[in-house]
């Protein structure tokens, strides 16, 4: 088992790594800072995938990304689930951990998507003590990420961007701030998405996601099967002035392209970076203490 920290994550542009590209990755080793993997998919006992995650850690920062804790849900938090994390997080010495602001299982059924939280203190409340007993069981901080919705619970209390301040700052955690989530959410509900952008401190950003979404009968869908499109590179570019350089991801997780063509697009998230006036590559493992 690995005993060192894998390398740290730069404030430049990384890729989601999909299985789909594992043996090109590691037989090209392209000149990429970092990736991301989701980290369910590596909770096996051993064989190819881990593996794979080890060659890897040895070259590149990873950062795990969890998407079935159910963070926001009413079942208790799964004790298989954090023991598997725990283990794999004891293995890879990731430089960022980060799940979702979400629930997805109710009574033992899972849904098979990031749902949104109502955004009331009872929820808030409840989501914050959560977060932080998966932080004390893990031993390190994390990132949580806002989801992008469809429909919005009756009887907010506040908005989805103050939820989510409120959170890092009752947890102690960080946020990942998914910039084509703001965009979904914020076309699908006809909130102005600078506004989201505005209210979140720099100081609790440790990463950010890009990805690409497709219109279904007049609503914007998160479906990670397509480019960034020119209004979220937009977007991505205000959130760069305002927080400062940031770990960006590149996801795309359906109709996979070519790693040529993930690549590229990592490239094109440093130049909108530097284009937005930040080419300080500064190395950030995470803004939490």
């Amino acid at each position: 088992m690995p005993a060192t920290a894998s390398r740290p994550i730069p404030a430049q542009a990384g890729i989601g790594l999909r299985s789909t590209h594992h043996n090109e990755f590691l037989a090209r080793r392209p000149n990429l800072p970092w990736v991301e993997v989701h980290s369910e998919n590596f909770f096996a006992d051993g064989g190819r995938q881990l593996q794979v995650l080890d060659a890897v850690r040895r070259d590149y920062g990873v950062s795990l990304h969890g998407v079935g804790l159910s963070l926001g849900g009413s079942d208790p938090l799964d004790p298989e689930h954090l023991r598997r994390l725990r283990r794999l997080v004891q293995r890879v010495e990731p430089a960022l951990v980060s799940e979702h602001v979400c629930w997805g299982s109710a009574d033992g059924i899972f849904l098979n998507d990031l749902l949104p939280m109502p955004y009331t203190e009872v929820a808030l409340r409840h989501l914050a003590a959560r977060v932080s007993a998966v932080q004390e069981f893990l031993g390190r901080p994390i990132l949580v990420e806002n989801v992008s919705s469809y429909l919005e619970f009756d009887g907010a209390e506040m908005t989805e961007w103050d939820f989510l301040v409120q959170l890092a700052r009752r947890a102690g955690c960080g946020i990942l701030l998914d910039v084509n989530n703001i965009y979904v959410s914020a076309e699908n509900h006809g909130f102005p998405a600078h506004n989201y952008l505005r209210a979140i401190p720099a100081e609790l950003v440790g990463e950010i996601h890009l990805a690409g979404h497709t219109a279904v009968d007049g609503i914007l869908i998160d479906t990670h099967s397509a480019p960034v499109t020119d209004a979220v590179w937009a977007l991505y570019r205000e959130a760069v002035q305002l927080l400062g350089p940031v770990p960006t991801l590149i996801e795309w997780d359906a109709e996979l392209p070519t790693l040529e063509r993930l690549l590229a697009e990592a490239t094109r998230a440093d130049e909108q970076a530097s284009l937005a006036g930040c080419s300080n590559r500064e190395v950030i493992h995470a803004r939490v203490a």
